[in-house]
């Protein structure tokens, strides 16, 4: 660099240099770096433009001299402008007078009163020999200073800003990975402590557990996808326990157990005479979950007239409430499940494109139990252990009990596994569940390998003779009532029984044909149209 660098220069230098502090928030040291520029060398309208390389456009990321709207309008393409020749060659440029350079296009509008002659300064700002963005600043010194020592100058700040860049980016890349272990640690710390976890070691359920560790510490939208009785829920309840806002309340809705008529009162809220019955103001569960998290669960069933309030909820932060105009900001993480297939929806145009894409940022598919068997035995462990201890009993499965149940499909997965182990812990008068006694609560596959075990089985001469449920109070007649019922009141139609009933259609099916309801409901339906 030339040895006339001035006094006023090496003052800017020192001044630059002392910004370093702040580069933990990136704009605010740019923005530091640039009102220097400005006010101790007169460089007006001085900007830092960085590649973005999501959209592979270039803009203004800091600025000083420009309103936000002249800001927003500086968006270039690679190929557009002064401003993309220097990114694109990495060279300087200098522009004597910009009214008489074609490629100079004012895209922000910020000199289109000037009538003074301006010339205008632009350098690259190179990391790792790459550019990664412009410096920008207009040039109003007087005649006898070449540009060619400005440009040497400019050339020493883009080379400072490139390190305030890269700094920050080491900073962030390592706090990315501290809340990381962060959460991996809170995990193990729940799983030990008896907190909320995830029980299963199978390849399925431990990449389950790297996406839930991964995606915990961010903002990110995550549709959980899988069966019923899956786990959704604790899944959802475990991300937002690992999240920075496990302070803050968590919130539970189920869009298929509200009637669409209540449904967008229940989420956005209203106010006092909004409809008939509104005598007062009440929240909805959007504004109680502020600052917290949200669980949208059978996310499948949204209607579909309220979808575009949700979606503008996901993009805009923002809701009004029923009956009032004022527009509320809200502060909310989004968790969605489901278990239907939400792209047939979309192709049914039963679900909006945009609000998939929306909702399907992080999604999780959590595997049903008949695709992870090697779970079965450690679940069933985990849930005869917790109902032990509710009901002070210790009871344990005879081998062939434990291979039946090991063998069986569980179509309502961990959610059947759960009740039913707890029914057997109420109805059993012995310690021993044995496949006899389980063949009175579940419909076993009846196949050679069964039929050998339960001829193979038997009791041990220490422990009480395993009591038969009486089969003329089998839960059966209980779920069979219960089926019919559900049936009755939703018009005979199976699917809606079965959300009725908290079960998929497949399970719904499967009881239908396991009762032998066909002829039943195919009456129902007849009579219905009589």
């Amino acid at each position: 660099m030339p040895s006339s660098l001035s006094g006023l220069k090496i003052s800017a230098l020192l001044a630059i240099c002392q910004v370093i502090d702040q580069a933990l928030n990136l704009e605010s040291a740019l923005n530091g770096v640039l009102k220097i520029l400005s006010e101790k060398l007169s460089m007006q309208r001085a900007t830092v433009t960085l590649h973005d390389a999501g959209s592979g456009h270039l803009s203004i990321t800091s600025s000083y001299g420009l309103t936000v709207e002249e800001k927003q309008r500086g968006v270039y393409r690679l190929d557009e402008g002064v401003t993309g020749r220097i990114f694109r060659t990495g060279e300087p440029f200098y522009v004597p007078d910009i009214s008489k350079e074609p490629l100079f296009l004012d895209k922000t509008g910020s000199r289109k009163l000037q009538r003074a002659t301006t010339s205008f300064i632009g350098v690259p700002i190179i990391l790792h020999g790459d550019p990664i963005g412009v410096l920008n600043v207009d040039r109003l010194f007087e005649d006898d200073i070449e540009f060619e020592e400005d440009i040497d100058f400019l050339k020493i700040v883009a080379t400072l800003i490139g390190q305030f860049i890269s700094l920050n980016e080491k900073i962030l890349k390592r706090e990315e990975v501290l809340k990381r272990e962060n959460t991996s640690l809170r995990y193990q710390v729940s799983k030990k402590s008896k907190g909320l976890y995830i029980v299963g070691q199978s390849s399925a359920m431990t990449e389950v557990q790297r996406k839930i560790e991964k995606v915990s510490p961010t903002k990110a939208t995550v549709m959980l996808l899988g069966e019923s009785g899956v786990g959704k829920t604790l899944i959802a309840r475990i991300i937002h326990e690992l999240s920075e806002r496990n302070g803050h309340p968590f919130i539970k809705v189920n869009c298929a157990s509200i009637p669409e008529n209540l449904l967008e009162s229940e989420l956005f809220g209203y106010e006092k005479g909004a409809f008939t019955g509104a005598t007062g103001t009440r929240q909805g569960r959007f504004e109680e979950a502020d600052g917290g998290t949200i669980f949208l669960d059978e996310i499948g069933e949204f209607p579909m007239n309220l979808q575009a309030k949700l979606l503008r909820v996901l993009q805009e932060k923002e809701l009004e409430r029923l009956g009032s105009n004022r527009t509320r900001t809200i502060d909310v993480r989004i968790l969605a499940a489901t278990n239907r297939d939400i792209k047939e929806l979309v192709e049914r145009n039963e679900f909006r494109l945009d609000l998939y894409y929306r909702l399907n940022i992080f999604p999780i598919l959590v595997p049903p139990l008949r695709d992870r068997k090697e779970d079965i035995t450690k679940l069933l462990n985990h849930f005869l252990q917790k109902m032990s201890e509710d009901y002070g009993r210790k009871m344990f499965f005879s081998p062939p009990a434990l291979d039946a149940l090991i063998s069986y499909d569980w179509p309502g997965n961990v959610r059947e596994m759960q009740n039913l182990i707890e029914r057997l812990v109420i109805m059993s008068e012995s310690e021993m569940i044995s496949l006899d006694f389980l063949e009175s609560y579940v419909n076993l596959d009846s196949s050679a390998e069964l039929v050998e075990a339960a001829q193979l089985e038997r009791p041990k001469p220490e422990a009480t003779p395993p009591v038969k449920a009486p089969k003329n109070k089998s839960l059966k007649e209980v779920e069979r009532e219960e089926l019919v019922s559900a049936l009755e009141r939703n018009g005979w139609i199976q699917y809606k029984a079965a959300e009725d009933l908290g079960l998929t259609a497949r399970q719904m099916g499967y009881r239908v044909r396991k009762y032998k309801l066909e002829s039943m409901i195919a009456e129902g339906r007849a009579d219905l149209r009589r």
